[in-house]
């Protein structure tokens, strides 16, 4: 058997909690740093985003309407199941990027570790960022914050298992659904992270994961009009310059995350939950008694 073909494991994308084929019959065969080929992986199409656009929105709705305790249990699930699944990510990612067993291994407790974080705010970002307003009328003004809806998510090439596990974490805490894709040159851990994700109780729709070429659906992730956000993990300037134009005709919020802040532990802030969120205020009219202005 020495002459035996090695079976390379075909990684399907991951759209409305199933795991289908790309709708092109696509796919491409990245490559490690040592030149070894890692799989076959699906080149998503423009339809293929579409599609998971309609989950996530579909999904939406019911997600923002659930406690803020029962999503932080739900981000607090997936960590559970990442933590049984070390070994194999560790392995992954020592094939996938090529780094250290040691630097793999911290890779991943730090991917565990953001999932906890973030599930942690679930219940408390609310109480920091929300107020009550003073006003010269006869009302209670209110300001909270509510989820933006759909949110896109484009990665640089070689934007890596911490970046995706980051963006996902911040982006669903706050009621939001999303869409994103993966690093060309690292799908695995992203689609095996879907895996978990399926697993985790997470309702289909909320997190849908693609893998394929930036250049090839940037365009479309940019002037898609039912997108309300669109996050770039990355740092190149003209895919920022071109998302930031693209996203002007429905007056999407545009973020952009380089890579490497995104290791650093100091990237973890309520504040980066806040970036997908709209502030919602209510005036409430109270009556007068006496002639008595409303004051505070």
């Amino acid at each position: 058997m020495e002459n035996r073909i090695e079976v390379l494991k075909t990684y399907k994308i991951y759209i409305g909690g199933k795991f289908p084929r790309t709708e092109s019959g696509r796919y491409y065969k990245p490559t490690n740093s040592n030149g070894e080929v890692l799989g076959n992986i699906c080149l998503s199409s423009r339809k293929d985003f579409r599609n998971a656009v309609v989950a996530a929105r579909k999904a939406q709705g019911d997600w923002a309407g659930r406690s803020a305790y029962n999503i932080g249990q739900i981000i607090y699930r997936i960590a559970e199941n990442l933590e049984g699944a070390k070994a194999q990510f560790v392995t992954l990612l020592m094939q996938e990027e090529g780094v250290s067993s040691a630097k793999a291994k911290e890779q991943v407790n730090q991917a565990i570790d953001r999932l906890i974080y973030y599930a942690g705010w679930s219940d408390k970002f609310q109480q920091i960022f929300s107020g009550v307003n003073p006003v010269s009328s006869s009302h209670f003004n209110f300001s909270m914050l509510e989820s933006t809806g759909v949110v896109a998510c484009l990665s640089d090439s070689d934007s890596n298992f911490l970046a995706l596990v980051s963006a996902i974490s911040s982006v669903i805490v706050g009621g939001n659904t999303m869409v994103i894709m993966a690093g060309e040159n690292t799908p695995l851990t992203a689609i095996t992270f879907a895996e978990i994700i399926n697993n985790s109780d997470v309702p289909g729709g909320v997190i849908n994961i693609l893998t394929g070429k930036l250049p090839e659906l940037e365009e479309h992730f940019a002037t898609h009009m039912d997108v309300n956000s669109i996050l770039y993990l990355g740092s190149d300037k003209k895919v920022i310059e071109s998302i930031k134009n693209k996203s002007a005709e429905n007056l999407k919020r545009v973020r952009v995350w380089d890579n490497k802040s995104i290791l650093s532990s100091e990237f973890e802030s309520p504040y980066s939950i806040k970036e997908f969120l709209e502030v919602k205020t209510t005036w409430h009219p109270i009556e007068q008694i006496g002639g008595a202005s409303s004051g505070y």
